[in-house]
């Protein structure tokens, strides 16, 4: 009984360490994460941090993994609960949508790492955003293919130019409203992507 409660104690300094790198990274980056600043954070000794996370590219490299738990949490999972097809995608732009305008003050860690990690291509903390953001473009395609065989969609729709469509407004969206502070920039957004959407429907549905 003794070892659970210590191991269960553990558990919970890790995870309370994580969600506040979560923060940092988030408001200072990926890079401006460090093993010094988040002990400050948690009033612990850098020791004490490397206890739970080996090296600071470990510690990085988990919170990209913890981001993207959240996000397939609050974005992709929920969304699953729609019919296949055209509910399912809307649902996930919307709920992710949702994510961006939310993140306009606290930051985007895929979008900051983005900008810091595009050309390190031997990197670990790289590797795991590619594999985190890859996995999330794929279930969109997934997404608009399944709403082209429910015929929601037209049959000569591009999932790849589709996609490529709604990814760049998304950034767009973070960029106008997060970079240039323009106070339309989500209702403009919002305009292009249900224009996109309507423009590959099928007639009728």
């Amino acid at each position: 009984m003794k070892t659970v409660k210590i191991m269960r104690k553990g558990e919970q300094t890790r995870v309370a360490i994580l969600d506040a790198a979560l923060d940092l990274a988030s408001r200072d980056g990926l890079e401006g994460l460090t093993i010094g600043l988040l002990a400050e954070r948690m009033q612990m000794s850098k020791s004490g941090v490397f206890a739970h996370f080996g090296s600071r590219e470990d510690l990085q490299v988990e919170v990209v993994k913890e981001y993207h738990r959240r996000f397939e949490d609050e974005v992709f999972y929920p969304s699953l609960r729609e019919a296949r097809g055209l509910p399912r995608l809307r649902s996930m732009l919307a709920r992710w949508m949702e994510k961006r305008i939310e993140e306009v003050t606290t930051g985007c860690i895929y979008i900051s790492g983005a900008v810091e990690y595009d050309d390190r291509a031997d990197s670990a903390v790289r590797e795991q955003l590619v594999h985190s953001v890859t996995t999330w473009r794929a279930a969109l395609t997934r997404a608009i293919r399944q709403a082209q065989d429910e015929g929601h969609l037209r049959a000569d729709t591009d999932p790849a130019l589709m996609l490529f469509e709604l990814y760049s407004f998304t950034l767009g969206l973070h960029h106008d409203a997060r970079f240039l502070h323009l106070p339309d920039a989500v209702q403009l957004t919002r305009d292009a992507l249900e224009k996109t959407i309507v423009s590959y429907q099928s007639n009728g549905r």
